[in-house]
């Protein structure tokens, strides 16, 4: 018995790395049965077979995942931003952002297109926020290096409304990938989708990367958001903060005494993050337990 990682889910076909060699895997019939569907970036055990092709014995425990798109086990979210057209809404970067902390995951925020639309307050926003955030045109090249050093050795997705560019900056990163591309849609403001499913690239700085579907099929489900009293914790601004509120109880929504809305009345917390806050703090407290215990 081998072990490798997952590295594309294509049609019930398991494409899995050792290392080496990617064997065309099925899974076995015990995984259906116990309800666990194997997830691009699972390492997993499996058995090769003669003809080149191999079995998925055992998918091993994983460190997070994501339902939309379906991957796991990784390291650091890099979410792909614009400020040229596309224009990408501060709370998509939010939302995800939240998501991946839920996750114990780590979110590099990446702004495209520098070279046609300086995106400076943009990125003011997320290094004020304590993310790590880079300038970047995959046209040019400015920032290619950086993203390079800062994923390296990591697995690692590439998230994004469609049309900022996460195929490009792969194809700036690994000339060689020729990543299709989609042109913008000047009626739409956004490009069309090029990335139909989810595959992990390996990268010559060591990295495995996921170029995935943009953020309309990265909609995650509901029950993915925190729940509303964990929410707080996802926003790494509000740490400082927490625990000096009137009310222990405090929503950090419009209460009195609130310690959170001290500071963004102070400058100190973006106004625009707090929103976001407000909007997924009000989306998760729609959500019932017992609901999302039924994920």
């Amino acid at each position: 018995m081998s072990q490798g990682v997952i590295r594309k889910a294509l049609s019930g076909f398991y494409y899995v790395d050792d290392g080496g060699t990617v064997f065309t895997c099925r899974a076995r019939g015990k995984h259906r049965h116990a309800g666990l569907t194997p997830l691009v970036g699972d390492r997993v055990r499996f058995t090769p077979l003669e003809d080149g092709s191999g079995a998925l014995d055992e998918i091993l425990p994983r460190k997070n995942e994501f339902y939309r798109p379906a991957v796991a086990n990784i390291d650091l979210l890099v979410v792909v931003a614009s400020q040229a057209v596309p224009v990408t809404d501060p709370f998509l970067i939010d939302r995800v952002a939240a998501i991946a902390a839920s996750r114990g995951c780590e979110t590099l925020v990446c702004i495209n297109k520098w070279d046609l639309e300086p995106g400076e307050a943009l990125a003011s926003i997320y290094e004020r926020a304590g993310f790590p955030t880079l300038r970047l045109s995959a046209e040019t090249g400015e920032g290619v290096d950086a993203l390079r050093q800062a994923i390296a050795g990591k697995v690692c997705a590439f998230t994004g409304n469609s049309g900022v560019g996460k195929s490009s900056i792969l194809n700036a990163l690994e000339p060689d990938f020729g990543l299709t591309t989609g042109e913008i849609s000047d009626k739409l403001g956004r490009g069309r989708h090029t990335t139909r499913h989810v595959e992990l690239f390996r990268l010559s700085c060591g990295a495995l990367a996921a170029d995935t579907p943009g953020f309309s099929s990265f909609d995650v489900d509901k029950m993915e958001l925190a729940r509303k009293e964990e929410l707080q914790y996802s926003f790494r601004e509000f740490g400082p903060y927490l625990g000096k509120c009137r009310f222990q109880d405090c929503a950090h929504v419009k209460e009195k005494g609130c310690a959170v809305l001290a500071a963004v009345r102070a400058g100190e917390i973006p106004p625009t993050r707090h929103r976001s806050y407000v909007r997924l703090y009000e989306q998760a407290r729609a959500i019932p337990d017992w609901q999302r215990e039924k994920t």
